[in-house]
């Protein structure tokens, strides 16, 4: 009997259609195991959070914490704004851990990557989602770090990722998401 596949969902941390990381998500979805599919959510529309709100989710929120429960595992490519979190990211994972214990996240595997076009390639957003993911109670995957820098040199103009170690390093972190995803789940 095959294993079931398991059911990734994407998100970028950026709002912009061009942006390295939604680039980085087309690619995953390019690269996805073949124990594994990719479903990408776009945040565009996730009001700001107001916890006056919470008790009375708007729809989009609602739709987002649904993809969030249905899928498996969860695939974040963020930006690096100001050394840390996007705002736009920051804010879902608020309304996706809201209201008090109804924490669609609660449990879920999580892997990270990111593009930047500084050297940093994201580390220290990276490293501050993580400090998040406690109090999310999130499982994220430890290795291996896809960390892209000078982003502007690993894309082409149609906003492909062309860029082979960086490929091959997002098909690492898939393989490794999928293997700790049935670690976790027993599957």
């Amino acid at each position: 009997m095959a294993a079931k596949k398991i059911s990734i969902l994407g998100f970028a941390g950026s709002l912009r259609k061009a942006s390295y990381n939604r680039g980085l998500l087309s690619a995953a979805l390019e690269l996805a195991p073949g124990d594994a599919q990719i479903d990408i959510f776009d945040l565009n529309g996730i009001p700001p959070f107001n916890q006056e709100m919470e008790n009375a989710l708007p729809e989009r929120v609602k739709e987002f914490k649904s993809k969030i429960r249905a899928a498996d595992a969860i695939l974040i490519a963020t930006p690096e704004y100001n050394y840390s979190v996007p705002g736009v990211l920051k804010n879902a994972l608020d309304w996706a851990s809201r209201p008090p214990g109804d924490n669609a996240l609660d449990g879920k595997p999580v892997a990270l990557m990111g593009a930047s076009t500084g050297m940093m390639g994201t580390a220290r957003a990276q490293y501050h989602l993580r400090q998040t993911f406690v109090i999310l109670n999130v499982c994220p995957l430890n290795r291996p770090e896809v960390l892209v820098p000078f982003a502007q040199d690993k894309f082409d103009a149609t906003g492909r990722l062309t860029d082979q170690k960086t490929r091959d390093k997002i098909k690492e972190l898939l393989e490794s998401l999928v293997t700790w995803t049935r670690k976790l789940t027993g599957g």
